[in-house]
C-alpha cells in the first residue's frame, strides 16, 4: 500500500478526491460533493508543513544549539522544552525508537482540560504536567472495540455498533464525513465498504506482520514521570491490530518525555551530555499498565482472558511488519 499523505489523489470514477491524511484503499469511498473541502485539507495540511519546514525547523536548530552550547539564555529554552523535531534530528530515529509488546501499551496518556492546566505544545520535547497521570484503557477504547468486533462480525459487518453509529448519520440525514481522509459514507453499503478496509488492513498485518515503514506516522508515544511508556497522538488504529493479532513486538517512537523524568536522569547535566543521559535511559523504559493516580473513573475489571488468541500466519519470531493505515 502507498502513502497518500503528501498529494492529493483522485478517483475518476466518482470525481472525488483523498484527503491528506486518506490511503488509497479508501478511495473508492471519495465523494465528488466534499471535493472542495478536501481540497482544503490539503492546503492547510500544504502550509502547515511549509511552514515547519522553512521556519519551525530551522529556529528549532538555531535554538538547539543554543542550548547546546549553554549561551545566555539557554535555561528559557529548556523551560520551554525543547524543540522536538530538533532532538529527533540530533538523537536518531534507533535511540527513540523502543520496541514493546503491544498488548503491554494500553495506556493513553490524557491531557488536562485547557480550563484546568496549560496543556504541553506538540512542538516541545520535554512536557510539564500531569497528562501522565491520566490514564485511558486502550483495551476498553474505541479503537480496539473497532477493531475486534469488525474482525468477530467479519462475514455480517451490519451487526457491528460502528456501522449502526455511522447508519445513524444517514438517517439524520447528514452523512459521516472525513475530510482528513477524503471520505463520505452516504449509503450502507459505503459504510460497510469502509469498516472492510479496516478488516483487509487486519488480515494484512496477521499475514505480513509489523512494518514500520509502511505507516504514516510511527507509533508515538511519552515517557512519564516514573519512565514508563504510555501512548499518544496518532497510530491507535494500527496498535489496535497489533494488540488483536497478538504481535509479540512493535516499535514506537519516543516523542515527549516528562520534565521530572528528565531532570532525573540527566542530573543537572547540560547539552550533549543531558542528551546522552536520556538517550541511555530510554532503554530501561517499559509500558505503563496500572491506572493513573488522576484517573476520573474507577477502573473497569479485565477479564484474565480478555486477548484474543494470537494468530498470525508468518513468523513468529522477532519483530513484524504492518500495513499502511492510520
Amino acid at each position: 500500500m502507498h502513502n497518500t499523505r503528501n498529494q492529493p489523489a483522485t478517483d475518476p470514477s466518482s470525481s472525488g478526491m483523498l484527503g491528506p491524511g486518506g490511503d488509497e484503499a479508501f478511495g473508492h469511498l471519495t465523494s465528488p460533493d466534499i471535493r472542495r473541502r478536501v481540497l482544503v485539507a490539503h492546503l492547510v495540511e500544504g502550509f502547515r508543513r511549509n511552514i515547519q519546514d522553512h521556519l519551525g525547523r530551522p529556529l528549532g536548530r538555531i535554538l538547539l544549539r543554543h542550548w547546546m552550547a549553554q549561551r545566555p539564555g539557554s535555561a528559557r529554552i529548556e523551560a520551554f522544552g525543547l524543540p522536538r523535531h530538533t532532538v529527533e534530528e540530533v538523537l536518531g530515529d534507533e535511540a527513540l525508537t523502543l520496541y514493546v509488546d503491544p498488548r503491554k501499551l494500553i495506556r493513553l496518556g490524557v491531557r488536562a482540560r485547557r480550563k484546568d492546566e496549560k496543556r504541553p505544545s506538540s512542538m516541545a520535547f520535554i512536557w510539564d504536567g500531569t497528562w501522565d497521570q491520566r490514564r485511558e484503557d486502550l483495551r476498553i477504547g474505541t479503537r480496539y472495540r473497532l477493531i475486534s468486533e469488525i474482525d468477530e462480525h467479519r462475514d455480517s459487518l451490519h451487526l457491528t455498533e460502528r456501522y449502526a453509529e455511522l447508519m445513524q448519520y444517514i438517517e439524520r440525514g447528514a452523512p459521516w464525513v472525513s475530510h482528513q481522509l477524503g471520505i463520505r459514507l452516504d449509503t450502507p453499503e459505503k459504510i460497510e465498504a469502509y469498516l472492510r478496509v479496516y478488516l483487509d488492513f487486519l488480515d494484512d498485518m496477521a499475514i505480513n506482520g509489523f512494518d514500520e515503514a509502511r505507516g504514516k506516522d510511527p507509533l508515538g508515544v511519552a515517557i512519564t514521570r516514573e519512565g514508563t511508556i504510555v501512548k499518544v497522538n496518532r497510530g491507535l488504529h494500527r496498535l489496535a491490530m497489533a494488540q488483536r493479532l497478538g504481535v509479540p513486538s512493535v516499535p514506537v517512537r519516543v516523542r515527549h518525555v516528562h520534565r521530572v523524568w528528565w531532570e532525573r536522569v540527566t542530573d543537572g547535566k547540560r547539552g550533549a551530555a543531558a542528551l546522552e543521559a536520556a538517550r541511555l535511559a530510554l532503554q530501561a523504559c517499559t509500558p505503563e499498565e496500572s491506572p493513573g493516580p488522576l484517573d476520573e473513573e474507577a477502573p473497569e475489571t479485565i477479564p484474565a482472558d480478555f486477548w484474543a488468541p494470537r494468530r498470525l500466519a508468518g513468523n513468529t519470531a522477532g519483530h513484524f511488519k504492518s500495513n499502511d493505515i492510520g
